[in-house]
């Protein structure tokens, strides 16, 4: 037998020995390999199924706004919350019926439907969104304290120009008129030169610096 041919026989016993010996823990570890992709795919399928069905649901909450049916958009967004509740759909939903709440001044509702949704939103984004809405709503409630409140959780960096306005909002409603001067600066200081809003804020600023009307009547003899 040439030295070569003995090489290659020596090192097939050693396979044939090392295969032996973990045959059965390879073998395990390319059956686990196989469940973990097998169920990895499920969970995916099953995913996909589920955004699909919320989707669906939100289309029926959709509907049922533009059908004007308050009956038909809360149980629709009920079945959203309850069991779709891990997807954007339940909380765009909310957001749907607190839209139709606030058209009807159904405000108490509108503000429930908002802080469902910005409870169960993820996304910063959304979340930050969704709370700027809840904070017009509980403003037109007369709610400025729990308006501040719900600001304070909106992270440094979202919205910064539309938080600074709400928050002067707030503090004008408070009666603090230097501090909701502060807040409407700090929003002018982060608006783009040709963002649209600065109209409306630098009237809010001008109404601030109005001198007081003079007190009227007969004056004294």
């Amino acid at each position: 037998m040439a030295f070569e041919d003995y090489d290659e026989y020596e090192q097939g016993e050693q396979v044939r020995k090392w295969i032996k010996e973990n045959g059965i823990a390879v073998a395990v570890g390319v059956v686990l390999a196989l469940a973990l992709i097998f169920g990895w795919r499920q969970w995916q399928a099953h995913r996909t199924n589920h955004e699909i069905q919320a989707a669906s649901q939100f289309a029926v909450v959709e509907n049922a706004v533009q059908a004007n049916s308050k009956p038909a958009m809360t149980a629709a967004v009920g079945d959203l919350q309850k069991n779709y509740g891990d997807t954007p759909y339940a909380a765009f939903g909310s957001a749907a019926v607190a839209e139709y709440d606030v058209s009807k001044n159904d405000l108490k509702a509108a503000a429930q439907n908002l802080q469902w949704a910005v409870e169960h939103s993820k996304l910063s984004a959304l979340k930050s969104l969704f709370t700027l809405r809840l904070v017009r709503v509980l403003l037109a409630q007369g709610q400025a304290q729990q308006a501040l409140t719900a600001l304070d959780g909106i992270p440094s960096g979202n919205f910064v120009a539309l938080s600074a306005e709400l928050r002067g909002d707030a503090q004008l409603q408070l009666g603090k008129p230097d501090a909701a001067r502060t807040a409407y600066e700090e929003a002018m200081a982060k608006l783009d030169k040709d963002a649209p809003e600065r109209n409306s804020v630098q009237m809010k600023l001008d109404n601030l610096t109005q001198p007081a009307a003079a007190p009227t009547g007969n004056k004294a003899q």
